[in-house]
């Protein structure tokens, strides 16, 4: 029996009991509860876990079961249960069995009626679910202290007690054969693109796929056009950030069962800006920025032009430096470009060992990692103290924007390679790859790298430097309105 057949409802009690003992196989979480309404048989349908007990027998148990009529048509006694007994604010009438298993799955449960076709959906959820805690990877100094959790209906709260607009709107879509994962589009009706708007929904729509656990499963499908290394759909786990992307035009896509929220369309001057820019005097925001955009080329470029300085450019140093590399070289076995490639895998390998190791372990690791790297190996002469430096730097210069961590940990292995294998030149033209990639890319009709490139002074007032809210209260930037954007510039519905 398929699920995705739209079914009508049996007037027969028994036959619809029958259809949900089937479609459940006698799953251990369904429950049905047998009970007599004004003299009619009728059953309550629930699954274990979802719902709150409580709930369900002040506001539907005891006020059904106390009513009385003279009525003897099922029909206007269900419709007289609806209006006169039930005490429960949000419930929905359904007649096909897709749609009530589906509000089944949302934590409703099912009141049915012998000889009535109507099923009453009550909601009565009580799941529990991880309270609402600080963010756990963008970190402020005095931003809120909320991030997304798990259950899409308390994100959807979140974004909703910030913007108090009624042109704010959740528009849901179910994916997934199996898992009918329940998915939010979040936009600002009168500000975002018609046009990206429409293009979004169809692209979700056309995800073909058996279940959705997370957010990453559909990430992809929601890259526009051809960027290898970086993507245009972010992930955003602040509630108070996401509203400011809302406020731009942009689409929020709130998936259930995921504590962050996707953002598209993604730009790539967007990984160097924090919520504390928008806190702090515009000097400070441009300092820590620009250091930011610094921390990057570091990650980056560093450990390739080191290996091509050491090995075919010792002029690019100076002497002093030279000579001190000179002499940790050769002191240890491996060359260059084979010493920074195998430190940077082994501290890949400890990185992945502390996410993944048990907590009571933790400091255990990290203990053994300091001591096997940052001493042993050096007293040792495996490694040259020069190169573990440049490696301490470089490790630490990736986490300056988080966002980035994935793409420059790739890189910056292959800029290695590149600068062990070609010198200087190969260096260079690794930076132009990275920099055509990142020029290249679109994100729904919108460059990648805008404003930097379509270049437009005024887009540029929140890029490297941020403007004063002087200047950036006058007017609300949209996303569509960015230099070298195809999109359609009006919004979608009415103001």
């Amino acid at each position: 029996m398929k699920l995705t057949e739209h079914r009508m409802a049996s007037i027969s009690l028994e036959e619809n009991l029958q259809y949900f003992t089937e479609t459940f196989d006698g799953s251990a979480d369904l429950v049905i509860r047998r009970l007599k309404v004004c003299g009619f048989e009728g059953a309550l349908i629930t699954l274990e876990g979802l719902i709150d007990k409580l709930t369900i027998a002040q506001s539907i148990l005891n006020p059904i079961l106390a009513f009385h009529t003279e009525e003897t048509d099922p029909v206007k006694v269900f419709s007289l249960l609806q209006s006169e007994a039930l005490s429960i604010s949000d419930y929905k009438v359904v007649t096909e069995y897709t749609v009530a298993m589906n509000l089944l799955f949302n934590g409703f449960s099912l009141l049915l009626l012998d000889g009535c076709i109507q099923i009453l959906a009550a909601g009565v959820q009580g799941f529990q679910f991880r309270s609402i805690n600080e963010p756990q990877n963008e970190t402020t100094q005095s931003g809120s202290r909320e991030s997304f959790v798990e259950p899409y209906l308390i994100n959807m709260s979140m974004i909703r007690r910030r913007i108090r607009d009624p042109r704010l709107k959740f528009e849901r879509l179910t994916l997934g054969k199996r898992s009918n994962t329940n998915i939010l589009l979040c936009y600002l009706r009168d500000v975002a693109s018609e046009e990206l708007v429409s293009s979004i929904r169809n692209k979700i729509k056309s995800i073909n796929m058996d279940t959705i656990l997370a957010s990453g499963y559909i990430a992809p499908f929601l890259q526009k056009s051809g960027g290898f290394f970086f993507r245009s759909a972010s992930r955003c786990e602040r509630p108070d950030t996401v509203c400011g992307k809302i406020g731009e035009g942009r689409i929020a896509v709130i998936i259930d069962g995921t504590p962050n929220v996707l953002i598209v369309p993604h730009l790539f001057v967007e990984n160097f800006q924090s919520f504390d820019d928008y806190n702090n005097r515009p000097f400070f925001a441009f300092f820590i920025r620009i250091l930011k955009y610094f921390a990057f080329f570091i990650a980056l470029f560093l450990p390739g032009f080191y290996v091509a300085a050491t090995a075919y450019h010792p002029e690019l140093l100076p002497q002093p430096l030279l000579l001190k590399i000179a002499q940790s070289e050769a002191t240890t076995p491996f060359p260059a470009m084979l010493e920074v490639l195998l430190i940077h895998i082994i501290y890949e390998i400890m990185r992945e060992a502390g996410l993944r190791v048990p907590r009571p372990l933790a400091q255990a690791v990290s203990i053994v990692s300091a001591l096997v790297i940052g001493d042993t190996a050096v007293s040792s002469g495996l490694i040259g103290a020069p190169t573990l430096m440049v490696v301490a730097i470089t490790a630490t210069a990736s986490y300056v924007a988080p966002n980035l961590y994935e793409p420059v940990a790739v890189i910056r292995l292959v800029m290695i390679f590149i600068g062990g294998w070609m010198g200087f030149w190969g260096l260079m033209l690794g930076v132009f790859i990275v920099l055509v990639n990142i020029c290249s890319e679109t994100s729904y009709g919108i460059p990648f790298s805008a404003p930097i490139s379509p270049y437009n002074k005024r887009s540029m007032r929140d890029v490297f430097r941020r403007a004063t809210w002087k200047k950036l209260g006058k007017e609300n930037m949209k996303v569509q309105d960015m230099p070298g954007s195809k999109l359609n510039h009006l919004s979608g519905g009415k103001k």
